[in-house]
């Protein structure tokens, strides 16, 4: 897209709203015959320069004639009261209002690009302490939901379906759990969920266990790690936990 620019002004319109604003002129009453004078006196000084730009501001001035000339004509009246006719600058004034929102709107987009140029966001990017080892020489991935969901899926597949269900409260809370959860991490530097829950015969224990899992992850007091190959995760206390 071609840019129109020349000095102050962009384009034909531009000047012309330079010459309403420097006059303090109604937009909407614009007296044509002192703004066409200006807009040519204008272009007769300016330079030698492309001719799409000398096109659209010849074009402009040629517009303005035309208005000046259809203002100077006679109306007809009847009965000694002018006729409502169509006001010949409608169209200018129309594209001149346009314009001038166009100009207000992409001044106040500048401004608020300056303002956010100025500001810098604060990256976060989460490490793994360097003291935890990998047991099984296996590269750490960082676990997404799905691996979480698909470790605890399979815990509670292994577990032997009763014929009977009985609703009754879970045996053990999340905070009996997370309690679990932190005194094998006292013991060991990484323990799998799956070796958590082995000994759980009932799946309610391993949903509170599971729960106990997401409410430690959430108060930052431990980490989960993946591992390629493995329907399992490992946890690991975070380091000033």
């Amino acid at each position: 897209m071609f840019r129109i620019t020349l000095d102050e002004f962009e384009g034909p319109l531009d000047l012309l709203l330079f010459f309403i604003r420097r006059d303090e002129l109604d937009i909407y009453n614009i007296p044509i015959s002192g703004i066409t004078a200006d807009f040519i006196s204008y272009i007769s000084s300016m330079p030698a320069t492309n001719i799409d730009v000398a096109a659209e501001f010849i074009y402009m001035a040629s517009m303005l004639m035309s208005i000046k000339a259809k203002m100077l004509l006679p109306r007809p009246s009847m009965d000694g009261m002018e006729t409502d006719e169509f006001d010949p600058r409608t169209e200018l004034v129309q594209k001149l209002l346009e314009y001038r929102q166009v100009k207000e709107a992409s001044e106040k987009l500048a401004i608020q690009a300056e303002a956010r140029s100025l500001c810098f966001a604060k990256g976060f990017v989460e490490s793994f302490d360097p003291y935890i080892i990998d047991e099984l020489d296996d590269e750490i991935h960082r676990p997404t939901l799905y691996n979480l969901i698909k470790a605890y899926r399979s815990v509670l597949e292994n577990i032997p379906k009763p014929m009977t269900r009985n609703v009754e409260e879970a045996p053990v809370t999340v905070e009996e759990q997370s309690a679990l959860i932190l005194s094998r991490l006292r013991e060991r530097v990484q323990v799998s969920f799956r070796s958590v829950t082995e000994s759980m015969s009932e799946s309610i224990i391993v949903v509170v266990t599971f729960l106990a899992v997401l409410e430690l992850c959430r108060n930052r007091k431990i980490m989960v790690l993946v591992k390629e190959g493995h329907d399992d995760f490992w946890m690991a206390v975070r380091e000033g936990a």
